[in-house]
């Protein structure tokens, strides 16, 4: 059993960083010590229950790392490679697999365990639960195979850890589940990690206005300097600013990334008539989304939810890593701000105040 420190989750709204142990990993699984890991709402949204889990767990979900050891049957990496995280496994057998939709895998739907259903760690003698098989806000973790893919050894591990899930979530949402087309027209209500993602992946599908609105001043001048055409601080009436931009039309695509049903009201409102309205954001279980009987048939509109970007994990992991070594997706922007895993509590305790586009715990 190896020691190391995570971060872990006790029960609602209890978190702490403690010393755990680590098995090594049986058949199908893979030994990770993480270089970086995002400090993700999602990660947040755990800890508040807004998305229920079982506790005690370790946090984390998007990360990066260098393998250090492989069960038996693994020869998708070997140790040494450097490998991102995916928080949603690819079997490449089930129902959504063998129709590329491997953002649905059946295999992702998590309780805590690994696939086999026992755990690898344990805190004060007890076997606990990780986060999607991942539990990655930790120096190591064991992870399926199935959860992994080898990236080029030169790239930032911070920004490979973003591309685990904010970044794909958001270019993917843009690129692969809206399908925005060039010469077209934006609008991505709230400008935090997804947001600037969903940005970016609008700017490299061609998009040639795309609006920003968010509360925060600061995040707006991120989201200019990675692609928006315009801002608006959602402060004012944000639909009514939206359709002065467009001519009183509104835009070819709407995105919410916050979780708001409010928001993603306001972000469908600002989407035209024929165009597409896409859910990115995730709000409560207990939540409900509205839409107007009457007006949803008679516009025309499309409206859909964005599951993980789309991703193909295998495939658009590197695809979107290739794109920030050529410049065209900035990921370096998008940190804010790094901690070490001590720090997790500051980090937790800045995302919920808004401060970080993306914070990102480093490990040595």
């Amino acid at each position: 059993m190896r020691k190391m420190k995570a971060v872990v989750a006790h029960e609602l709204n209890k978190f702490s960083v403690e010393e755990v142990t680590l098995a090594a990993p049986k058949a199908g699984e893979v030994l990770v010590k993480i270089k970086a890991t995002g400090v993700c709402h999602s990660d947040l949204s755990v800890i508040n229950g807004t998305i229920p889990v079982p506790f005690p767990m370790v946090l984390g979900h998007e990360g990066a790392g260098i393998v250090e050891e492989v069960g038996e049957g693994v020869t998708c990496v070997q140790p040494g490679d450097h490998v991102a995280l995916s928080f949603v496994p690819n079997c490449g057998e089930c129902y959504h697999c063998l129709r590329a939709e491997a953002n649905l895998c059946l295999k992702s739907v998590p309780d805590g365990k690994m696939m086999d259903g026992t755990s690898r760690v344990q805190l004060n003698g007890e076997d606990i639960n990780v986060m999607q098989f991942l539990g990655n806000m930790a120096e190591y973790a064991v992870v399926p195979a199935m959860s992994v893919v080898a990236i080029d050894k030169d790239i930032d591990m911070k920004a490979a850890a973003l591309v685990g899930c904010g970044v794909t979530t958001g270019v993917g949402a843009a690129m692969k589940t809206a399908q925005v087309r060039p010469g077209s027209t934006v609008a991505v209500f709230g400008a935090g990690g997804v947001g600037l993602s969903i940005i970016q992946g609008a700017r490299i599908a061609g998009a040639v206005k795309i609006i920003a609105v968010d509360l925060s001043d600061e995040k707006l001048a991120i989201a200019k300097e990675v692609g928006a055409t315009d801002t608006i601080n959602a402060a004012g009436n944000s639909v009514k600013e939206i359709m002065a931009m467009t001519d009183g039309i509104g835009v070819d695509y709407g995105f919410e990334a916050i979780g708001i049903p409010a928001v993603v009201d306001q972000a469908q409102k600002a989407t035209r008539r024929g165009g597409t309205m896409t859910v990115v954001g995730v709000g409560r279980l207990d939540q409900k989304l509205e839409l107007n009987a009457l007006m949803f048939p008679m516009t025309g509109k499309t409206f859909k939810g964005s599951m993980y970007g789309s991703a193909e994990f295998k495939v658009d992991f590197p695809t979107y890593l290739e794109l920030y070594k050529q410049g065209k997706l900035d990921l370096d922007r998008m940190v804010t701000q790094t901690y070490t895993i001590d720090e997790a509590p500051q980090a937790f305790a800045d995302l919920e105040a808004g401060k970080n586009a993306r914070g990102v715990i480093v490990y040595d």
